[in-house]
């Protein structure tokens, strides 16, 4: 009797056993990266660098952007650039031209802007209007000074995996992977968008060999873009460790299109109108609700890539300014590579 008892408890507790390996314990949404907490820590190292480099007996580094037109979008933007620089013990002024400035006069007032010793760091906010050559622009800019990293000089050197003036938006979702601690040696990546100021640098950030002089994430990357079908997409991002979303497509990334863990880094800054209420809101490329249930790290937006850009930008322009305090003579031999 005593035997049968205890054949029962052990059949009883083998039950209970199998059945606790067959049931698939609740999983926890993804952690939701705050790229404001990443910019307050990256603007707290500038406000330190400034204040040692200004302490040592060097001017205050001096950051001037041309704004031209009225798009309320960059006179939001510029007006956050300007603040984050006050923030961080930068100098900063912001130049208005209307939007009827003609090519000519706008690259005139970049060739000034060149030649003051006073600006370290010099960016035109784009976009800029349909008439003006927004390329011709961003290359009157010189390199030592391009703290927006488009021209192409530094746009070649950090294909180059050599040391360059980074884009901003692109090192700042590369300071979001490394300082979360998200690998990259070695994993796949899906970078949705081909856009040479956002999509392409990213693609190369992650690409490139981590023992360059610019040192990279070491990643197998594949660029999706507006003709990938959807499908295809699909099959990318299905096996990819990292997707970075950053096509200008709101919605573009949805649960079913990511692997369980994967890290989701939304770059997408999309204005739609509110279901709900009627008004406009930001929105990014991914389906966040959603892909959080399924990955293993989110960037929100807003809140996510956004302030990490501008911090980013703060960073270059202490960059540009170090490198216009040196010696007359280096600072011509740099001129003449860029050149």
């Amino acid at each position: 009797m005593a035997t049968s008892s205890a054949l029962r408890s052990l059949y009883c507790t083998a039950r209970i056993q199998a059945r606790a390996l067959h049931c698939t314990p609740a999983r926890n949404d993804a952690v939701v990266i705050s790229g404001r907490k990443l910019a307050r820590q990256i603007r707290q190292e500038a406000r330190q660098e400034v204040e040692q480099w200004v302490a040592s007996g060097n001017k205050r580094p001096h950051l001037s952007v041309v704004l031209v037109g009225d798009n309320p979008a960059s006179h939001s933007y510029v007006l956050n650039k300007t603040r984050a620089a006050a923030d961080v013990g930068i100098s900063s002024e912001t130049i208005l031209k209307p939007s009827s400035i003609s090519q000519d006069e706008l690259l005139d007032l970049i060739g000034k802007l060149n030649n003051d010793c006073n600006v370290d760091g010099l960016l035109v906010q784009l976009p800029l209007p349909e008439h003006l050559d927004e390329r011709e622009v961003c290359n009157a800019v010189i390199p030592e000074k391009d703290v927006d990293g488009f021209h192409v000089v530094n746009v070649g050197r950090m294909c180059l995996d050599q040391y360059s003036m980074l884009p901003a938006t692109p090192w700042g979702v590369w300071e979001i992977i490394k300082r979360t601690g998200i690998p990259t040696l070695g994993k796949n990546v899906v970078v949705a968008g081909r856009s040479k100021n956002v999509g392409m640098p990213i693609a190369m950030l992650l690409h490139t060999d981590g023992k360059h002089e610019r040192p990279g994430g070491d990643a197998t990357v594949t660029i999706s873009h507006r003709y990938t079908p959807k499908e295809q997409l699909k099959m990318h991002t299905k096996i990819a460790d990292i997707v970075v979303a950053a096509a200008g497509i709101p919605n573009l990334i949805t649960a079913d299109m990511i692997k369980e863990g994967a890290a989701v880094i939304d770059v997408g800054i999309n204005r739609v109108q509110d279901p709900v209420t009627g008004k406009a809101k930001l929105v990014g490329d991914v389906d966040f609700e959603g892909v959080k249930k399924k990955a293993s790290y989110i960037t929100p937006v807003p809140g996510g890539v956004g302030p990490m850009t501008v911090a980013m930008l703060m960073k270059n322009t202490i960059i540009a300014a170090k490198k216009m305090m040196k010696p007359p003579e280096q600072l011509q031999a740099i001129q003449a590579v860029a050149m």
